[in-house]
């Protein structure tokens, strides 16, 4: 039995089409309607497809039915029909499988560009080297995945590594791509620096935040105070003879401080916007965190994925083996020289359906618990 949702989204997918067929909806807005409809219609797409199958499946099922019980049909034609049934109930049993899937609740920021955050953890220059480390990967991950990764700023530590990188992903779902990220990784291998071939332990505080525009965060310019000085180290090169660095504190000398500095753009101008965009984007993040603390307290229960503080994934070296710790079984084990090549899709697919099957189990105890108690409000009326 197909879920009344479905039938909803198809008919969302025909409104779609006709608005992207109409002139005035490229003009609207500068183009940014159009754009809005065309990613919805990319994601519908998938999902309208299936059902039209399904629905094509379903009339051949009933022409079938009417072969097999046509009494003037001969035993090889009969034969045949009920193959084609046998075949039919199959797929039809597949593509439900599948819609029921696809039907699954999204996450609405997938679709959004990208504040990835790196910040060296505990093993002093170590840590460092293993956020270097870091953002290589994610640079050639983005590539492959044909996003644009663009360092914002960064803070060189020891060595050649880095204390902190603030960067910027954009391009259609970096978000979807890159939020499996969010985490502690930890690093287990012989440093540079280390003489007796001792193993050390450093990790690296991963951010991945959903870029939102100042108007979705309510940013109030009034409590944000701009600072421009010369650009310097890491992503300043080239441009530290005129003030484009730009430091964007918001509350500034409050608990609430939060301060944003971008230096990689040659223009004071455009690193004010990045600035402004990523502290609305921190700003978006906090309100988030408050929200899903407020609920773990309601339901006393830790939402695992979601929170940073959590170890999330092993690199070992000297085993030459990463572990995702959010998987289970032989699953979560995947090759270090892959992944830390920026190969990293086997490994997110792998988080996503973990993801899916875990809402799948929620959806099907929701629904039993619902049957259940329907049972007991019919028999005690």
């Amino acid at each position: 039995m197909l879920s009344p949702r479905l039938a909803e989204l198809v008919s969302e997918f025909g409104m779609v089409e006709r608005a992207l067929g109409d002139p005035a909806v490229l003009a609207e807005g500068g183009g940014r309607e159009y754009a809005r409809l065309t990613r919805r219609h990319r994601e519908l797409s998938p999902l309208v497809t299936l059902y039209r199958e399904y629905e094509t499946l379903n009339a051949e099922r009933e022409g079938s039915r009417e072969l097999l019980a046509d009494p003037g049909s001969d035993a090889e034609l009969r034969e045949m029909a009920q193959a084609e049934l046998d075949r039919i109930a199959a797929r039809l049993e597949a593509l439900e499988a599948e819609l029921e899937i696809l039907l699954l609740p999204t996450d609405p920021n997938d679709p959004r560009d990208v504040v990835l955050e790196l910040r060296a953890g505990a093993g002093g220059a170590e840590a460092g080297l293993f956020a270097a480390d870091l953002l290589r990967m994610y640079s050639r991950y983005a590539e492959a995945a044909r996003l644009k990764l663009e360092v914002l700023d960064a803070g060189e530590s020891d060595l050649g590594g880095y204390s902190k990188v603030m960067a910027e992903v954009t391009g259609e779902y970096a978000y979807r791509a890159f939020k499996w990220e969010s985490g502690v990784h930890r690093v287990q291998r012989v440093p540079a620096t280390e003489s007796q071939g001792r193993i050390h332990t450093s990790t690296v505080t991963v951010a991945v935040l959903p870029q939102v525009e100042q108007s979705e965060a309510q940013l109030d310019l009034s409590e944000v105070r701009i600072d421009v000085f010369r650009s310097q180290g890491a992503g300043g090169q080239s441009v530290n003879t005129t003030d484009s660095a730009v430091r964007a504190t918001y509350r500034a000398g409050t608990p609430d401080e939060i301060m944003v500095v971008c230096q990689d753009g040659r223009s004071q101008i455009k690193n004010r916007e990045k600035a402004l965009m990523v502290l609305a984007s921190r700003l978006a993040e906090r309100e988030r965190e408050r929200q899903q603390a407020s609920e773990r307290e309601a339901r006393s229960s830790q939402i695992g994925s979601g929170d940073r503080s959590e170890k999330v994934r092993t690199y070992n070296y000297p085993q030459n083996r990463v572990t995702d710790h959010r998987l289970e079984g032989d699953i979560k084990n995947f090759p270090l020289d892959s992944v830390i090549g920026g190969r990293l899709e086997e490994l997110v697919g792998a988080l996503a359906r973990s993801e899916r099957e875990r809402q799948l189990l929620e959806m099907a105890d929701a629904s039993a618990t619902a049957a259940a108690d329907g049972s007991t409000q019919r028999a005690s009326a």
